[in-house]
């Protein structure tokens, strides 16, 4: 492998572009290589309304009134607290809601008059990550795998990968290009996909084109996120990182076996490398990394944000600054791992940390492929939320899928330009940090432990035709589980996009409620003395309340992010903390034992994320049609094998009592 990247003059680029587009008019003429249907070879489509049309005019994420955020408050901390703590903390809010809190929420609202281009929270939240300090593996990174290719031939490792790089740079340049159809929610799907519908929103200004969807009932979403999906990094800084993110870079970043390439997969006009010669590349670095490096870079992502600022900062005085722009700035990271998961559980632990030495876990996203063929993404979570990663595995999934680009019994082309291997310059502190991050990550990573449920007595269909929500029924099981296990219910926590205004990121939804606590309190301690009408009633109880909860949240009416923000302004200003954020109860209730999110698509196996606390869980699931899917990670394997058992054993359960029989 060489290890200077070539240079292209103006010929070369010029010569390059044209053997491009010639090799993808060739390639869409051969059976069998790519879909007759995919004519634009280097898009995954071409939106008639563009990309960013209504980031302009979309609304901004109002800023609840102070009222509705303290009442909201205490209904979320009503069943976790006895009659006398709950006075004692209703005291308190009251108090904050009448005085010094009025206050600090009219300054919040004149900061965000001033500052109408973003949310009230968008700083915030980006301060809070980027401020964290805890290693970004197992803590804040999480995990997507897809599903395999239905065409079995096409799940070997090289021809996946080379598939879904291909994909990933159509969904990148059609982004690039605002090609890529905008984030809409349809309440009629069929209208809002009619040429009528994108033609008129298409000759709305940007300024006013929210407001002309908003009127045929559809309602676009933000899309601020997706500029740093590509050639983007999280880059470690003492006290507080950074975001980096490359404008020009064409090169996408390879790592096997703890060593690192780079080669450009894009010209300069935006035409996609031939898919034989990525072939050619990935067939390369296979062969050259046949074994592990001495010392593995790539532990140092793993270590403490502050250890790896440091570190950082070495390896640029000692000469390796340019690779580390190489590193950062790439498209994306392609991990090609020699491991083959044979189950869910080998299977999470690969996607969600790895063995530490084949990623590099501040990239915005790492493609990761296994010798199997199976493929997921882990990424890094400051700079977005589940919205933009889920939109660009859906559209590199069926495109991958549809319309690959490479056939099974392809070749790799016979001429390409050596791949620019990455050699960094090391002296025995560097070495000997790496080998003391390797040995921290691996004695963590020994503490992990991940439990699998599938439960297939019923699924999303089952509970949709009970006029029940899906979601709030397994966040009761979740309720009921923990009750089971620790004689009272738990913090909880369960995200929810606000993407339907600007900059918006998430909302808490609070699944613990005076509702889940009275049916948990009927299915458990008092089993066998209500009717099976009764406790059915009950779980309707428990659903609309949570649907109401999830329709407040999505809307930004939610406490969680209200008081976050007040809270910021108080410590920005150094100002005295008022008692609310002192109060016991408000500490109980953010430090999340049960933290769940869930990401439903057809490309997606699962999914999942470390506990946000040492003494918690992570509980990612899915709701399938007729099953329902949990992995539940946490730093206690006996609680966790229970809580895996209690949880199957909850939703029997409910299936019990949605059958009509009573509990015994």
């Amino acid at each position: 492998m060489h290890r200077a990247r070539p240079r292209w003059g103006a010929a070369a680029l010029w010569s390059s572009a044209a053997r491009s587009r010639r090799y993808w008019r060739t390639v869409g003429q051969l059976e069998g290589i790519v879909s007759e249907q995919d004519t634009d070879h280097h898009f995954v489509h071409r939106s008639t309304i563009p990309t960013m049309h209504f980031q302009p005019s979309l609304p901004r994420l109002p800023i609840p009134k102070l009222e509705d955020t303290i009442n909201r408050y205490l209904a979320a901390q009503k069943p976790l607290l006895n009659e006398e703590e709950y006075r004692n903390t209703e005291k308190i809010a009251r108090k904050f809601e009448a005085g010094e809190g009025r206050l600090i929420h009219r300054d919040l609202l004149e900061h965000d008059r001033l500052n109408k281009h973003t949310s009230y929270i968008a700083g915030p939240w980006y301060d809070m990550y980027l401020s964290a300090r805890d290693p970004i593996v197992l803590n804040y990174n999480p995990f997507i795998t897809l599903n395999p290719d239905p065409k079995p031939e096409y799940n070997r490792q090289i021809v996946r990968a080379t598939n879904l790089v291909v994909s990933s740079l159509k969904f990148l340049n059609s982004l690039k290009n605002n090609y890529l159809r905008p984030d809409i929610y349809y309440v009629n799907r069929k209208w809002g996909q009619s040429k009528v519908f994108k033609h008129f929103i298409r000759i709305l200004p940007p300024s006013i084109s929210w407001y002309g969807a908003y009127l045929v009932n559809a309602y676009p979403l933000d899309m601020s996120q997706y500029k740093s999906l590509f050639n983007s990094t999280r880059i470690p800084n003492l006290s507080k990182d950074a975001l980096f993110t490359s404008e020009f870079a064409r090169h996408l970043l390879v790592m096997r076996n703890g060593h690192l390439y780079v080669f450009e997969v894009l010209d300069a006009f935006g035409n996609i490398l031939h898919p034989s010669e990525i072939l050619a590349h990935l067939t390369q670095i296979i062969h050259d990394a046949d074994r592990l490096p001495r010392f593995e870079l790539c532990y140092l992502t793993t270590e403490d944000r502050n250890t790896w600022a440091t570190l950082r900062q070495e390896l640029v005085q000692k000469g390796n600054e340019e690779n580390l722009k190489k590193i950062d700035s790439a498209v994306f990271c392609l991990c090609l791992d020699r491991a083959s998961p044979q189950n869910e559980l080998e299977l999470t632990h690969c996607f969600l940390h790895g063995y530490g030495f084949n990623r590099w876990f501040d990239k915005s996203f790492s493609l990761i492929v296994t010798s199997d063929g199976t493929a997921g993404i882990n990424f890094e979570h400051s700079w977005g939320d589940g919205i933009a990663i889920l939109r660009f595995i859906n559209e590199v999934y069926r495109d991958s899928t549809e319309h690959p680009a490479l056939v099974p019994q392809a070749s790799p082309a016979l001429f390409v330009t050596s791949c620019d291997k990455l050699e960094f310059n090391m002296d025995h502190t560097i070495t000997s940090a790496i080998s003391a991050a390797r040995q921290k990550f691996d004695q963590k990573r020994g503490m992990f432990c991940v439990r699998t449920l599938k439960y297939k007595k019923f699924g999303k269909q089952y509970l949709i035709n009970q006029n029940l929500s899906p979601d709030a029924v397994f966040q009761l099981a979740c309720q009921m589980a923990v009750y089971h296990q620790y004689g009272k219910l738990l913090p909880s926590y369960e995200a929810c996009s606000t993407a339907a205004f600007k900059h918006g990121r998430t909302e808490t939804i609070r699944p613990t409620s005076v509702y889940t606590k009275k049916c948990t309190v009927a299915f458990i301690d008092q089993r066998g003395k209500h009717s099976a009408e009764d406790m059915r009633n009950m779980i309707d109880e428990c659903s609309k309340y949570h649907r109401r909860l999830q329709l407040e949240a999505t809307l930004g009416q939610g406490f969680d992010r209200h008081l976050f923000a007040l809270k910021y302004l108080v410590q920005r200003r150094g100002g005295r903390m008022p008692d609310i954020y002192n109060d016991p109860a408000y500490k109980n209730i953010n430090h999340i034992i049960i933290s769940t999110s869930t990401l439903g698509s057809e490309a997606i196996n699962h999914g999942g994320f470390g506990p946000v606390v040492p003494d918690g869980f992570g509980v990612g699931y899915n709701m399938f049609d007729d099953w329902v899917g949990s992995i539940i990670t946490s730093y206690l394997e006996k609680d966790s094998e229970e809580l895996i058992k209690y949880l199957e054993y909850t939703l029997n359960d409910i299936y019990d009592v949605l059958e009509g029989r009573s509990l015994k």
